[in-house]
Parts: structure tokens; C-alpha cells; sequence
């Protein structure tokens, strides 16, 4: 190690150009680098949505959300399960690791529907399994309410206050 050194300090113009090759190199990868405002990033998520018309959400959490959630627990890949039962209907958000092939996760999730209707109630609506596809969509959306203001009021108020505020911040609406 000391020799390399000393050579290095009695020789600097091979490590100069050295650092100058690696240089030109560094500047030329980052030009050809393509910058894209709204990337395509494929988000594995899946969505079951099972209908059971007539029933409370109490009773579709035991005998419907449960049941699938626990069928998809155990699928490769799975990042989170998120559920929303109302009246009748239970649906079901699967969230898979990112790099997951999005269509394999669907057809996982609905191999494990196929395998688990069995156990579902007779009367149910076959499980509708589907891709969600979040390329090009609103990453966030928002409900404003007010008691004291007026709808007109709440209008005014969203677009010269809420709105004017996130677009001033850098990315927002670009």
C-alpha cells in the first residue's frame, strides 16, 4: 500500500487523467439520465370487493372480511391489508412489496378467492377481484366540511386559501 502511494505522489499525471476519465464519465452518465415529472411507478395493489346485500357490517366482518383477509395473509409478497366494511359490502385493499408483478399478485389474490369461496356464505355475490392502477391519478384527495360556513363559503375559502397554499409548494399540480 505505501509503494502504491509513493509512486502515485512521483507519477501524478496517470491519476490525474485517472480522475479526469472518471469525471467525464460521472457528467456523461448524468446527462443521459432521463428526469420524468410523473414517473410510471407500478404499485402492486389489488382490490376484493365481496357484496352480501342485507347484511351489517358486524356480520360481514366475521363472516366475509375476516375469512379473506386470512386467505391473503399468507400470499408472497404482501406488504399491508387494508379493509372497509359497510352495509353489505367488504372491500378489501391488498398492498404487495414493491417489484411485485402486479399481475401475478392479481392472480394470486384471485386463485385464493377461487379457493375460498367454499367457505364464504351461499347467498354472497361472487368476489369481484381487480388491479388498481394509480398511474396518472391523484395522489391525494380531501373532503372539507364546515357548521359555520356556507357552501359558497367553504368554495371561496378552498380555492383562494387551500388551493393557492399547495400549489405555491414546488411539485404540487406540475
Amino acid at each position: 500500500m505505501n509503494q502504491m502511494s509513493s509512486w502515485a505522489i512521483k507519477n501524478p499525471i496517470p491519476i490525474i487523467l485517472l480522475f479526469l476519465l472518471l469525471t467525464l464519465g460521472g457528467v456523461v452518465g448524468f446527462m443521459g439520465m432521463r428526469i420524468n415529472s410523473n414517473p410510471d411507478i407500478d404499485f402492486p395493489l389489488v382490490a376484493v370487493t365481496a357484496a352480501r346485500p342485507g347484511s351489517a357490517p358486524a356480520e360481514m366482518e366475521v363472516q366475509v372480511t375476516r375469512l379473506i383477509e386470512d386467505s391473503l395473509a399468507g400470499l408472497s409478497g404482501v406488504r399491508h391489508i387494508t379493509s372497509n366494511i359497510t352495509d353489505g359490502v367488504s372491500s378489501t385493499t391488498i398492498e404487495f412489496e414493491l417489484g411485485t408483478d402486479t399481475d401475478r399478485a392479481t392472480n394470486d389474490v384471485r386463485n385464493a378467492m377461487t379457493g375460498l369461496r367454499a367457505s364464504l356464505p351461499q347467498d354472497m355475490q361472487e368476489p369481484a377481484v381487480q388491479r388498481i392502477d394509480i398511474t396518472g391519478d391523484a395522489l391525494i384527495t380531501y373532503v372539507v366540511r364546515s357548521p359555520t360556513m356556507t357552501p359558497e363559503e367553504i368554495s371561496w375559502f378552498i380555492d383562494n386559501e387551500v388551493s393557492r397554499g399547495l400549489l405555491a409548494l414546488g411539485g404540487v399540480g406540475e
